[in-house]
C-alpha cells in the first residue's frame, strides 16, 4: 500500500468530538442508524463555514462546532467519488457507515483540532 495521504477536514459536534478524544483522536465513532453516510469534506473552508454556520445553531451539535483535519491514504479513497453539494467549493466523499472501520483503518497520524466555534451570546 502506498504511503501518500489526502488531507481532509470533518465538521463536527461536541458529542463526535468527545467521542473522537476518547479513542484517542485516532479514529471517528460509528455513526448512528440515521446518519447511513460519513462525509469528510476536502476543504478547510468548507469545514469552517459547517462547524460556524450550522454547528454553532445546532441543540445536538452542543452549540459548538469543531474543524478536525486528518490524512487518509490516498489509495483507499480512489474507491469512492467526489460529490459536489450546492457551490462547486462544496466537495465531500460519501463514504458508506459500514466502511468507516476500514476508513480509520488508512488515518495516517492523528486527527487535528484546527478550529473550534461556540453559539454567540
Amino acid at each position: 500500500m502506498s504511503d501518500e495521504a489526502t488531507t481532509l477536514y470533518r465538521p463536527v459536534g461536541q458529542v463526535e468530538f468527545d467521542l473522537i478524544r476518547a479513542g484517542k483522536s485516532r479514529e471517528f465513532p460509528p455513526r448512528l442508524p440515521e446518519q447511513p453516510i460519513f462525509y469528510p469534506v476536502l476543504t478547510e473552508d468548507y469545514a469552517t463555514g459547517i462547524a460556524r454556520d450550522w454547528n454553532t445553531k445546532d441543540e445536538r451539535s452542543g452549540f459548538t462546532g469543531y474543524v478536525l483535519r486528518f490524512h487518509v491514504r490516498t489509495e483507499f479513497l480512489q474507491q469512492y467519488d467526489v460529490h459536489i453539494v450546492g457551490s462547486s467549493d462544496h466537495r465531500e466523499f460519501w463514504i458508506p457507515a459500514a466502511d468507516l472501520a476500514h476508513l480509520n483503518e488508512n488515518i495516517a497520524g492523528k486527527i487535528e483540532v484546527i478550529s473550534e466555534f461556540h453559539k454567540a451570546g
